[in-house]
């Protein structure tokens, strides 16, 4: 891939469970609701009797700031029970009908099915999600919402202060200190004034990182290959390649996403790229760095100095390495740990479940209300295709400037009346987005999602003579302003190109820019632009046999005989970096890329 930061599917590629099930939810996220001290009537004994309605009861299992504990109040009954053990939690999420966690808590499938239909909303006060099973949130008609903006400038500001107390050892001066030594000697520092830092990641905290460091005299330099030109100009920040960020930095910040693409993405390759004395700071995900091959590069010297609050396992075990490491300067995910942060998340998450609570549709939402299952029936198949095609085509972009115009193109016999395409368009900007992103995009906050990361989205229908018994013919995505790791991707108009149609229940890749193919869109994907003359198939079939990589199908099209031809393979495992490698090494690749769906 031609970017580190190569997009791999997070979720599953059958019909996503977080947008598809169950349609009660939806009819509840968007019936009107009354408040909780609303009147209801019944008739009893010829009479009409009004009786109150008893409020909802909230559980809260971790601390929570007085703010959000107050708004809660107003609305709900609330139940602050912290340190509950499994067996305490799934007893009393059956009588709550909204839980709000933190990151100490797991909400696994057992907590849903002992709620008995009861919990409606689970509120996660803060971003990651990593502790509440998606899929049987959805399946039990359960919302889930987090706070993903509160502690932006917290998170920003403890890694600001991570760097400066690991360029002058303020932890280990300190500790040498209270030990009764005075050893001046042994801890003379680094100035950050004129260094190169390198800002992995430049989402909300990475930019806030990047404008405070350069308050501090640093130069830097930004890698995020999603990330728009103009957006890192206006901070006064250079967006550069993976490798260029690394191979250039006297200090490192992560501010990244964990995703199958990022996990380990500092890893022994990685860091004999980098200078040696290298300093990292990390804020964001544990498993962004290879643990263990960071410890070597300590033990080595490549790395100087490393300043973690996150960990792969968290709490870290009594010996973990890193923590015990003399280089290191360690601190117990203190990232959004200001008064102000959690207030501010406190505040963001009983909005969230309050508005849940009342039917509300939630900007904050990770999993979806559902669609009429009518319309989800008809549009099933072609939901898969809307998330394939979006995941394919931002695979094909060259870092840099970042996805900002995206045109969908619907071929349908049907008027605009009778195709609702609300959902394919969300399904596309999910593929867009959630392989390169921490966010989880659905039906609910898939045009604010697309709009809060600058990319505009527009739709247009080609009506086709014929039948309206299906819904489409086709889907295209093409993608404006915008390099390719792909050539042949782009089509006569400049864009980036992808068409796809369903075939038997099942989407195919149909074109490829201006190349027509015929690929099932599962598993993973390689595309190859080859001068087209005999063996080539074989070829590259010997290639990826020898990795002992199964390939499941292969599809030509050409211009013309004895051109240019484009062959889409379909494999079923990922191959390793020899066999891309050998693929393209073989004389009549002009150009290749891999793809994960």
């Amino acid at each position: 891939m031609a970017t580190s930061f190569s997009p791999s599917s997070r979720l599953s590629s059958t019909p996503s469970p977080q947008l598809l099930r169950p349609p009660t939810l939806s009819r509840r996220l968007l019936a009107p609701t009354r408040p909780p001290a609303a009147l209801r009537h019944r008739h009893r004994h010829g009479r009409l009797v009004v009786a109150a309605e008893a409020k909802p009861t909230v559980l809260v299992a971790e601390k929570l700031g007085k703010a959000g504990l107050e708004l809660l109040k107003d609305f709900a009954d609330v139940d602050c029970s912290y340190n509950l053990s499994p067996e305490e939690l799934r007893a009393k999420v059956a009588r709550c009908d909204a839980l709000i966690v933190r990151s100490g808590t797991k909400v696994g499938r057992d907590v849903f099915e002992s709620a008995g239909g009861r919990l409606k909303v689970v509120g996660r006060a803060g971003v990651g999600i990593d502790n509440v099973d998606l899929g049987a949130a959805t399946e039990n008609g359960c919302l889930v919402v987090n706070a993903p903006t509160a502690n932006t400038v917290a998170a920003a500001e403890h890694s600001i202060a991570l760097l400066a107390a690991m360029a002058r050892n303020v932890a280990q001066a300190d500790a040498s200190l209270k030990a009764g030594k005075w050893g001046r000697n042994m801890y003379v520092g680094v100035s950050l004034v004129g260094k190169t830092l390198a800002v992995m990641g430049f989402g909300k905290v990475g930019s806030e990182v990047a404008r405070r460091a350069k308050g501090l005299g640093m130069h830097v330099i930004a890698h995020d290959p999603y990330a728009a030109a103009d957006r890192a100009r206006v901070v006064g920040v250079e967006l550069v390649t993976f490798d260029e960020a690394i191979t250039r930095a006297d200090f490192i910040s992560l501010h990244m996403p964990l995703t199958p693409s990022t996990s380990k993405i500092l890893n022994d390759e990685a860091f004999s790229k980098m200078k040696k004395g290298v300093r990292i700071v990390n804020v964001a995900r544990g498993g962004v760095i290879d643990e263990e091959a960071l410890v070597r590069a300590l033990d080595s010297g490549i790395v100087a100095q490393a300043a973690l609050d996150v960990f792969t396992e968290e709490p870290p075990s009594a010996d973990n390495k890193l923590v015990l490491h003399e280089k290191v300067t360690a601190t117990p995910h203190l990232g959004a740990s200001t008064i102000e942060a959690q207030e501010g998340v406190a505040i963001e998450i009983a909005e969230a479940v309050v508005g849940a609570l009342k039917g509300e549709l939630a900007a904050t939402a990770v999993n979806a209300p559902m669609v009429p299952p009518e319309v989800l029936s008809e549009l099933a198949p072609f939901v898969v295709l809307a998330e394939k095609l979006g995941r394919l085509a931002v695979q094909l972009v060259a870092g840099g400037s970042g996805v900002k115009l995206v045109k969908i193109t619907y071929a349908s016999a049907r008027t605009p009346d009778d195709l609702d395409t609300r959902l394919l368009r969300a399904m596309i900007t999910k593929g867009l987005i959630e392989p390169v992103s921490s966010e989880f995009v659905n039906l609910v906050n898939a045009d604010l999602a697309a709009k809060k990361r600058g990319i505009r989205i527009t739709e247009e229908r080609i009506l086709l003579d014929g039948s309206a018994e299906h819904p489409l013919e086709s889907i295209q995505v093409h993608i404006s302003n915008v390099g390719s790791t792909f050539p042949s991707a782009v089509s006569g108009t400049g864009e980036i190109s992808v068409e796809g149609r369903v075939k038997d229940g099942v989407p195919h890749l149909t074109k490829v820019g201006s190349f027509q193919v015929d690929a099932s869109l599962e598993g993973n994907l390689i595309l190859c632009r080859q001068v087209d003359q005999p063996g080539i198939i074989g070829t590259v079939g010997s290639v990826l046999g020898e990795q002992n990589v199964n390939v499941n199908f292969m599809s030509v099209g050409r211009i013309a005989p004895r051109k240019h031809a484009v062959m889409a393979i379909g494999i079923d495992e990922e191959p390793c970096k020899e066999a891309l490698k050998n693929i393209g090494g073989v004389p009549a690749i002009e150009e290749f890329a891999f793809v994960k769906l």
